[in-house]
């Protein structure tokens, strides 16, 4: 890791934790959590379709982040598009299963060339699981969190509507 602004970076160091992580250009600012975790937020200007996107990385219990935690982040980060593509065609291929009970508009949804889902929030956690959450949908399941896909490695892996903010 580096302080000069490189690919991984941690400036702003506590003896504890960092202020600022720098993971490919993009600034992370440690934000307010509780005490048992360690969470780290930033956005890109516009990605995605021209939407502003969240990157958050979040260590609990609360720690600097480890290299394989960082290193992961790169990779979302860097591959951020592609990776909201990759869920969006997802969700287009789940959703439709019987036990997401769409009602019929919402199964008509599923054959638009754009699917009504926006603003994708990343979120990678300290045992280097992620997800991409789009907080805002039509889809009744996105009501009231969004929707949330979650990716093993660089593929996704299960959608759902969480039913809260965890």
């Amino acid at each position: 890791m580096s302080d000069d602004g490189g690919v991984l970076g941690i400036a702003g160091a506590d003896v504890d934790l960092p202020a600022t992580l720098r993971i490919a250009g993009l600034v992370l600012e440690r934000t307010r959590s509780p005490a048992s975790l360690a969470c780290w937020t930033g956005s890109f200007p516009e990605s995605a379709g021209g939407e502003a996107a969240v990157v958050s990385l979040v260590i609990e219990p609360a720690a600097p982040p480890e290299e394989a935690v960082l290193r992961l982040a790169l990779d979302v980060v860097s591959n951020f598009d592609v990776f909201v593509d990759r869920a969006v065609r997802y969700c287009r291929t789940r959703l439709g299963e019987r036990h997401f009970e769409l009602a019929p508009e919402e199964l008509s949804w599923l054959d638009l060339p754009e699917l009504p889902l926006a603003g994708p929030e990343v979120v990678v956690w300290a045992d280097r699981t992620w997800a991409i959450r789009f907080t805002e949908s039509r889809f009744r399941l996105a009501d009231p969190f969004g929707i949330l896909v979650t990716f093993d490695g660089t593929q996704p892996v299960d959608v759902q509507g969480p039913e809260d903010e965890q």
